[in-house]
């Protein structure tokens, strides 16, 4: 094929025009907090309750928010007969149990990415949620980026062809207080920033044939940071890299027989990407400017309320066996390195 002389626009329907849902937090952290700025400034869902694991964190949050409802604990928000979804923003090391306790709830449910701490527990949220007929999803936000669903056009129509190689990295300083050096948490960065890079590599190349890498371990007891190399049956090759250690370009190359996608920006955020021929003297650019969860979460959000509505019970963006896919290939680094979650009560 010919190399087009433009690039797709973005099939995203407006996130303002989503008909709106009742959404539970489950969870009063950081990303339960971003979420709701975001999807409070950029969307007509309501943000019906918060529940957590006490009284107190519920009512601060709620206050913070301008929340209605406030519940001070987990069970007391899913069995709320006024909510429609539940949203699990709590440590990975929780979403199956907080996933599976709304969905026995008869709720939907979107769960915090990781969707699980491994492919067992994924497979076994997704069954339920099945059987249940309830709508089901990760919320790795990403890939319900406008730029996404452009990127999605240009790999289905075969403008840079076959995939020959994907490169990615995710590094990001955080201190030594952060969940992410709790080995209680699943700490480490693989389940954290490297969530990112390794859903990329399982979107783009699917089921690997090999993994090999090197993994550094901390002095608090969890992986330290990692780099892999993975092949598929036919070839092609995928690298990542992930620390906590400092801020790395975080960026993604995805190379083709026919061409090459290059993000200006860390790949997982809303931001300018090229998409160039061959030999580099065609490229079309989509331009959009950096952003980070305030201009992105209520994607997420806005397009799980068009599917509900629309009486689907997974979504295209993100559906679950995208999610499980991503499971495999990290239960699969972590045979592969030697990382052991035993200590968040992980039992394989």
């Amino acid at each position: 094929m010919s190399f087009p002389e433009t690039l797709p626009l973005p099939r995203t329907r407006p996130p303002m025009e989503a008909p709106p849902l009742r959404w539970g937090i489950l969870g009063s952290g950081w990303i339960a907090a971003k979420f709701v700025e975001s999807v409070q400034a950029h969307t007509r869902q309501a943000i019906a309750a918060v529940g957590s694991r006490s009284p107190e964190a519920a009512e601060r949050f709620a206050a913070t928010w301008q929340v209605p409802r406030a519940y001070g604990s987990y069970e007391a928000l899913v069995v709320a007969d006024d909510i429609d979804i539940i949203y699990v923003a709590t440590p990975h090391n929780r979403h199956h149990e907080h996933a599976m306790l709304a969905i026995a709830a008869g709720k939907h449910v979107l769960v915090e990415k990781p969707v699980a701490l491994n492919h067992a527990q994924a497979a076994d949220m997704v069954a339920a949620a099945r059987a249940k007929s309830v709508f089901f999803a990760e919320a790795l936000w990403t890939y319900f980026l406008p730029k996404f669903d452009v990127i999605s056009q240009v790999l289905d129509a075969g403008v840079i062809g076959d995939i020959l190689s994907v490169y990615t990295d995710y590094g990001e300083y955080l201190p030594r207080d952060h969940r992410i050096f709790d080995a209680a948490l699943a700490g480490g960065p693989l389940l954290d920033l490297g969530t990112y890079p390794v859903s990329l590599l399982a979107k783009l190349l699917g089921t690997p044939e090999r993994i090999v890498g090197l993994a550094t371990p901390d002095p608090a007891g969890v992986n330290g940071q990692l780099s892999v190399v993975i092949s598929n049956e036919r070839g092609a090759l995928g690298t990542m890299s992930t620390s906590p250690y400092g801020f790395s370009p975080t960026n993604a190359a995805i190379m083709g027989r026919r061409g090459t996608i290059r993000f200006e920006t860390e790949f997982h955020l809303p931001g300018s990407f090229e998409v160039w021929s061959l030999d580099g003297t065609r490229r079309l650019r989509y331009e959009e400017p950096r952003g980070a969860h305030f201009q992105g979460l209520f994607y997420e959000a806005a397009e799980i309320a068009w599917a509900i509505s629309e009486g689907k019970r997974e979504t295209a963006c993100r559906p679950a066996e995208k999610s499980l896919a991503t499971m495999r290939l990290l239960d699969g680094i972590r045979q592969a390195l030697g990382i052991d979650f035993t200590q968040a009560g992980l039992v394989e």
